[in-house]
């Protein structure tokens, strides 16, 4: 398993039990980047209108010491590859936007 933290708008997060919920992705056999998105999805999903206004971000590490992180930023619920970030990011980082 590992260990999971978010930030943002909390009230979002504990809806979805946020952090909670990337680490059983994790013990699931999720990779950390893969349950941060899924849990970040699930958030979209749950609340597409309110997704649009909020901001939120996961961040986890498993016992492997691999890192994962992603963020959902307001107007847009599909990944931006590496390639079209605005941003530079490190391995393992997926940022959601415009």
């Amino acid at each position: 398993m590992g260990a999971a933290t978010a930030t943002g708008v909390g009230e979002e997060v504990i809806r979805v039990v946020g952090s909670f919920l990337v680490v059983e992705l994790m013990r699931q056999g999720y990779s950390p980047e893969a349950a941060c998105k899924e849990a970040v999805l699930r958030i979209v999903k749950k609340k597409p209108a309110k997704a649009k206004e909020i901001q939120i971000g996961f961040l986890a590490l498993n016992k492997k010491a691999s890192m994962g992180r992603t963020a959902f930023i307001p107007g847009s619920a599909t990944p931006v590859p590496r390639a079209h970030r605005k941003r530079p990011s490190s391995k393992g980082n997926t940022t959601f936007n415009n």
